[in-house]
């Protein structure tokens, strides 16, 4: 039996989709005008760059593209290039939403629509980003990627999370909890 080498990162989006939710039931209410928490969203760009960007994305950046690269598929022009792409894409629009929420904070008005159209646009990105690698990429890994480099990517993956501080993954279920509850 192989060893599962993407399991980890479906899991991982599991919790990434729990916020989109919450980015897709906030975001219409904020650009109405009934939502004014900037909290919610300077959490919910701190849980992106720091769960979803640097700490997931970092394996699949690092480590299973790499090794999708190494054994044979293409840098450019190839799903991998289009995930790269799309992870850029939504970079933009997470400092795109929390820049608004900063102005609107430094008491410019009328920002909530910039916020709202990002959040949006960065959920409708990654709910389609995920689909794409959940049921096309990842099982493409899975069957092309030999048993002898599987042990590789998991040590990469491990070594991901050791740069991460005690209790981070807890944190971040926690405060989505918390904003679910709202």
């Amino acid at each position: 039996m192989k060893t599962d080498i993407t399991q980890a990162l479906v899991d991982e989006h599991r919790l990434i989709l729990r916020m989109i939710t919450l980015l897709e039931r906030n975001a219409p209410r904020t650009a109405a005008g009934d939502y004014t928490n900037w909290q919610f969203y300077l959490d919910g760009v701190d849980f992106i760059r720091n769960y979803a960007d640097r700490f997931h994305h970092a394996k699949e950046e690092d480590v299973l593209f790499t090794a999708l690269v190494n054994n044979g598929m293409p840098r450019e022009n190839s799903p991998v290039a289009a995930m790269l792409m799309e992870h850029d894409q939504g970079r933009t629009y997470v400092l795109g939403m929390e820049t608004a929420v900063r102005e609107t904070l430094d008491g410019l008005p009328g920002r909530e629509n910039v916020i709202a159209e990002n959040a949006l646009a960065y959920a409708a990105l990654l709910r389609d980003h995920i689909a794409k690698e959940d049921d096309i990429l990842y099982p493409l890994a899975e069957r092309l990627i030999p048993e002898t480099m599987r042990e590789g990517i998991l040590k990469g993956y491990g070594l991901a999370e050791v740069q991460a501080t005690t209790g981070f993954s807890e944190q971040y279920r926690n405060l989505i909890a918390t904003y679910e509850q709202e």
